[in-house]
C-alpha cells in the first residue's frame, strides 16, 4: 500500500508559489499536469468528471485509428466526442500510413481538437503488428519524415507519446526526440519503459533524463509510476521533465492533479477526498456515461471502471459483484444509497493507495 501523503519539508520549501503555466507550441495549458490516454477509460464523460475537480492543464482521448476515424466508424467517432468543458482536449493517432494519419490530422483540427498526439507506444500486437504504436520506434529516418508531414499538415500543436524504445538494447527514444524537435514537433511525452517490458518492472527516470538533455527547447512529459506527490517530485527532480502525465494513477485518485496544483502553491498536498466524496465522484462519473451513452451503454462501460472503484472503496465482495454486473440506473443508485448508509468499512483509510492493476503475461496476448 501506498498513502498519499503530504510531501516532506525538504522539497515543500522549495515549491514554486503559483501554479506553472505550460506553453506548448501556441496552446498556454493552465498547468504541466496532463492525463494520459488510456483505451477503454479516458472517454468523454471520465475527461469531464476529473476536469471539474480542478488542476488538470490537457486531457487525451484513448487511441484512435485514423484509418477507421476517415471510414466514419460509429465507435470511433463516440472516442473523440467532446464538448465545451472537456477543452482543450489532444486527440490520440495511431496508424503507420502518412498521408493517412495527415488527413485524420486535418478532420480533426477541423473538428475542434487543440492537439494532435501520435501514439509511439502502444505496445499491444494488434496495434503493432501494421506497424502503429512502439513499431514506429524502430525506423527513426520514416517516422521523422511522418511526424515533419503531421506538423506541415495542421496549425495546432503535434505531440509524440512513445516510450524509450522497443528492448532494452534499442532505445530510440532520444534520437527520436532530437530530430522530433527540428521537425517542429511541439512536445514529447515519454514512457519511462521498453515496449518489451510492458508495464513489469520499474521506471527508467534515468531513461526519461537521456529524452530530456537530448533536446534543446522542446519540453518533455515524464510518464510513468506516478501516483503520488513524492512520486512526481521524484519525477521532476531526477529527470528534469517540464510535466508530467499520468494515467492509472488518475483512476485511482482523480484529484491527483488538483493535489500537484496546490503543492506547487503552498507546498502541501490539500484536502485529501473523503469516502462521501469518493461516492460523489463515482456517481458523477455514470451520470456522465448516461448522458453519453444511455442506460445499457453506460453500464457495460461502467463496468469496466468497477474493478478500480473497487479497489478504492473496498465496498465488498457482494459490492463489487453488483458493480461487475451492473445493467440499470436504478441499480446504481441502489448501490451508491447503500454504500452511503454504510458508510466507509472499518479498514479504509482516506488517501490510500492500492496496488494498480496493469496487464500480465506475454504483450503479444493483450
Amino acid at each position: 500500500m501506498q498513502l498519499l501523503l503530504e510531501p516532506p519539508i525538504a522539497y515543500a520549501e522549495s515549491t514554486p508559489k503559483s501554479v506553472r503555466a505550460f506553453q506548448l507550441g501556441a496552446l498556454t495549458l493552465k498547468s504541466r499536469y496532463f492525463l494520459s490516454p488510456l483505451a477503454g477509460y479516458t472517454n468523454h464523460p471520465f475527461r469531464v468528471a476529473v476536469r471539474e475537480l480542478g488542476g488538470l492543464g490537457l486531457a487525451t482521448t484513448e487511441l484512435v485509428s485514423t484509418r477507421a476515424l476517415l471510414l466514419g466508424s460509429r465507435k470511433t467517432h463516440e472516442y473523440v466526442e467532446t464538448s465545451a468543458g472537456d477543452a482543450p482536449l489532444a486527440v490520440q493517432i495511431y496508424g503507420a500510413d502518412a498521408k493517412e494519419m495527415c488527413e485524420a490530422a486535418q478532420w480533426l483540427e477541423n473538428y475542434g481538437a487543440a492537439v494532435i498526439d501520435v501514439n509511439m507506444g502502444c505496445p499491444v500486437n494488434k496495434v503493432v503488428k501494421n506497424g502503429g504504436g512502439s513499431a514506429m520506434m524502430c525506423n527513426v529516418g520514416a517516422t521523422t519524415a511522418l511526424v515533419r508531414a503531421l506538423v506541415e499538415a495542421v496549425r495546432i500543436p503535434v505531440t509524440v507519446k512513445m516510450r524509450l524504445g522497443w528492448d532494452e538494447l534499442n532505445q530510440t527514444a532520444p534520437t527520436l526526440a532530437r530530430e522530433f524537435e527540428q521537425a517542429g514537433l511541439a512536445a514529447v511525452m515519454i514512457h519511462g519503459r521498453t515496449r518489451e517490458q510492458g508495464f513489469g518492472g520499474n521506471v527508467n527516470l534515468a531513461g526519461i533524463r537521456a529524452v530530456v538533455e537530448a533536446v534543446e527547447r522542446m519540453p518533455v512529459i515524464g510518464n510513468g509510476d506516478v501516483r503520488s506527490i513524492a512520486d512526481a517530485e521524484r519525477m521532476f527532480r531526477e529527470t528534469g521533465c517540464a510535466g508530467i502525465a499520468i494515467g492509472r494513477g488518475a483512476l485511482l485518485n482523480p484529484w491527483i492533479f488538483a493535489q500537484l496544483c496546490s503543492w506547487e502553491r503552498t507546498g502541501q498536498i490539500g484536502a485529501i477526498p473523503s469516502y462521501e466524496q469518493r461516492l460523489d465522484f463515482m456517481a458523477r462519473h455514470y451520470d456522465l456515461l448516461v448522458q453519453q451513452r444511455g442506460e445499457r451503454g453506460a453500464s457495460l462501460t461502467f463496468r469496466k471502471c468497477g474493478g478500480w472503484y473497487s479497489r478504492v472503496l473496498k465496498p465488498g465482495k457482494v459490492m463489487h459483484q453488483r458493480m461487475m454486473m451492473l445493467e440499470r440506473v436504478a441499480d446504481f443508485e441502489d448501490m451508491v444509497a447503500t454504500l452511503r448508509a454504510k458508510g466507509p468499512p472499518p479498514h479504509w483509510k482516506a488517501g490510500e493507495m492500492p496496488e494498480i492493476a496493469v496487464p500480465k503475461g506475454p504483450i503479444s496476448h493483450w
